[in-house]
This record gives structure tokens, C-alpha cells and sequence, in this order.
């Protein structure tokens, strides 16, 4: 078995690391939106009948599932996946391979997931006379946009045919070095839906309010008060976070509009938490804003879920990385309420989502979503091991 020659693969990966940082510069320079992924997948597909692995495109759109299969095949299913939607944003770096499509920008390494994935899929194809079991392949659209490119994907059948045993995914963490990796078991990452609500009155003069019903009141209050759905219904040792981020009513200072429309975020670690606060910001929202004179309308469609990283599979998955790059270099990770559409997959077959350190010796340290994030290229050559460490050596329970 490959694992038992540990030099041998990681000389596989030395070898395929120039032209991982090729596939990586390619993708970084044409960045695609969510759902609108059709070079990359039309690269990735391409990339894949090079490597001689058959594969279906168009799954959800631009999606592509791929099976790789070892000896044994039925002995087990392994899937690696990988997102690959870039984001809204002008990229600022002046590197060679800086984003060639105006406002779009890969700022979440979705391109070096792509990239070790491809990396790793190369590698089990031409050694799967030496591992066990079928490796499954998902390039994902979507991940940085509702309703999340995991959830149609599932929809569509990604999870079945063959149902994979364990699934993992690793994504870009610029806070964390170069040469390490983090894990977290059990509860990771927060679950996060939209907030939207129209707060409705009675337009007319700023110098009249007696005959209005002003929704920009309304609306103050309904902000300050809405944080009691966390403060006062929430058990503290619960982390969940309400916030709104946008405010949009009226056009200029004397006259009182006739609505006011608030966009929020809700972020929660629990599920069940999650539907009693859907169901009282809803309550509290329609009772304040009639209690004061005027109505509303509240839309909060359901988002990505909470990430749980299975814990038995998160333990073996940390003991390949501790035996992959050493003990030293593998890092417990802190809760995150930000979200991942890789939740939705962990709540229908155990998975384990890791970080790959991507920062060197004080640069690359630029988070993501941010207009000059990089990376430290020689990660990719981790990623890409871990990938393959992970599908030849998982046993799953």
C-alpha cells in the first residue's frame, strides 16, 4: 500500500506541485461568480479527461462528480470536495495571475481547493493499483451564495450511487502557518440566514409626524430591541450573533417615508436554537412594529446550517495529518461563526472540514474576502497530500 511508502508519495506530490500552482494561477485569473462557474468547470472537466478519470458534468448547474476506483472498491467510499466560486470583489494584488475579470475575485481560495483536489485526483488515479476502496470527486459551485451549491447538489443525488462513507473538504486559513493544519471536533462553524423585514407606516411631512406613522422610529426601536432575542431568550454558554448590516428608508431629510427595509444576518451553533429564534424575531417583529402604529413583513429563508465536524472522523482524520506532517504541526481550531455550505453535507454522512495554513513568515497573512488575500503556494502541496493520505488511509467505522 502507497501509505507504507510515505517517501514515495510525498515525492508523487513534489513532482505535481508546478503544475498545481499552473492549475492555480489559471483559476485565479479567471475568477467566476456563483453559479456561473463555466470555464472553471469546463478547465476542471478537461483536467480530469487528461488524468484519464471519467467524471459527469452539469450537475446543478456546473458541477462535476468523479469516482475514482482502487482495489476493493466497494470496501469503501471516500469524497473530497471542493468549492469553486470566486466573490464579488476588484482584486488589488499586481501578481502575474491577478484576476482577469473586472470586480471578481477568488479572495477565498476557492481556486486552491479546486487545485488540491485536481492535485490529489491525478496522483490516486495513476496509484490506484496501490489503495483500497473508490474515492469520490465533487467540484462544487455556489458555495458564497444562498441557497448554497451543497444543498442542490444533494438535491441532485451527489450523496448517493455510491454513498460516500466520510466526506472532507479543507479550505485556505491565512491565520494559521505554513505547515499546519487545524482540526476541531464536533460543533465548528455557525449556520447563517438571511433577515430581511419591511417595517410599514404612513409617509408625509417631517414637520407634521402627528399625521404619519414613521417607520424609521419604528425601525430604530425594532433594532435595539430585536437584540434581546439573543440577550434574554439564548442561554448564554449558546453562541449565536444577530446583526444588521443594512438600513435603507427615505430619500431626504423632510420628509417621513413610508417604509423602511432592514437586511440582517442570525448566526447560531444549535439547530434547535435556530428555529425558536427564526420564530421570535418573526413574533417580535410583527407585534412591536403594530404596537406602535404600523406593520411589517419579515422573510428570513432558511440558510446554511451549523458545521459539525463528526468526531470520529475528525480523530482519524487529524491522526493521518499528525503522521502526515507531524504532531507539532497539526493545531486544534477555535468555534467560527462564520459559515460553510459544507454543513449541509455533515448533517447527511460524517464529515470533517480542515484548515490549510497559507500565511509564511509574516506575509499572505491578508484574510479572506480581502482584496489582496494570496497565499503561500508551497501549501498546496499539503493540501494536495492530506487529500491523498486521507482517501488511502481513512478505515471508515
Amino acid at each position: 500500500m502507497l501509505l507504507t511508502n510515505p517517501d514515495l508519495l510525498d515525492q508523487l506530490v513534489a513532482s505535481k506541485l508546478p503544475e498545481c500552482i499552473a492549475i492555480r494561477h489559471h483559476i485565479h485569473a479567471h475568477p467566476e461568480l456563483s453559479f456561473q462557474e463555466y470555464e472553471t468547470a469546463k478547465f476542471v472537466s478537461e483536467k480530469l479527461t487528461s488524468y484519464g478519470i471519467a467524471h459527469q458534468t452539469g450537475i446543478a448547474g456546473t458541477g462535476i462528480v468523479a469516482l475514482i476506483e482502487g482495489k476493493n472498491p466497494t470496501s469503501k467510499i471516500i469524497a473530497l470536495r471542493a468549492d469553486m466560486d470566486a466573490l464579488p470583489i476588484l482584486e488589488k494584488n499586481e501578481t502575474a495571475y491577478a484576476s482577469q475579470n473586472a470586480g471578481v475575485m477568488h479572495a477565498c481560495g476557492h481556486d486552491v481547493h479546486t487545485t488540491c483536489l485536481l492535485g490529489a485526483a491525478s496522483i490516486l488515479q495513476e496509484t490506484r493499483d496501490k489503495w483500497e476502496g473508490t474515492v469520490k470527486l465533487i467540484f462544487q459551485p455556489g458555495e458564497e451564495k444562498h441557497p448554497g451549491g451543497a444543498s442542490l447538489l444533494i438535491k441532485e443525488g451527489v450523496l448517493e450511487n455510491p454513498k460516500p462513507d466520510a466526506i472532507f473538504a479543507l479550505h485556505v486559513y491565512p491565520h494559521l502557518p505554513y505547515g499546519k493544519l487545524g482540526f476541531k471536533e464536533g460543533q465548528y462553524m455557525a449556520s447563517a440566514d438571511e433577515i430581511f423585514i419591511t417595517v410599514k407606516g404612513k409617509g408625509g411631512h417631517a414637520a407634521l409626524p402627528h399625521q404619519t406613522v414613521d417607520p424609521i422610529i419604528i425601525a430604530a426601536n425594532l433594532l435595539v430591541s430585536l437584540q434581546q432575542i439573543i440577550s434574554r431568550n439564548c442561554n448564554p454558554l449558546q453562541p449565536s450573533v444577530l446583526s444588521f448590516g443594512k438600513i435603507q428608508g427615505g430619500n431626504v431629510g423632510n420628509v417621513i417615508p413610508s417604509e423602511v427595509k432592514l437586511e440582517g444576518t442570525l448566526r447560531c451553533m444549535d439547530e434547535t436554537w435556530r428555529a425558536q429564534a427564526h420564530a421570535l424575531i418573526q413574533k417580535h417583529t410583527i407585534e412591536l412594529c403594530r404596537a406602535l402604529g404600523g406593520d411589517a413583513e419579515v422573510d428570513i429563508p432558511i440558510g446554511y446550517p451549523s458545521l459539525f465536524n463528526d468526531p470520529t472522523t475528525t480523530q482519524q482524520a487529524r491522526s493521518i495529518a499528525q503522521q502526515t506532517i507531524g504532531s507539532d504541526n497539526v493545531v486544534e481550531l477555535n468555534l467560527r461563526m462564520a459559515a460553510e455550505d459544507f454543513s449541509f453535507y455533515t448533517h447527511q454522512v460524517p464529515g470533517c472540514f480542515f484548515r490549510l495554513g497559507t500565511s509564511h513568515e509574516g506575509q499572505f497573512e491578508y484574510p479572506v474576502h480581502n482584496a489582496q488575500f494570496d497565499i503561500y503556494e508551497p501549501a498546496i502541496g499539503i493540501g494536495v497530500r492530506l487529500f491523498c493520505a486521507i482517501a488511502m488511509g481513512f478505515v471508515p467505522k
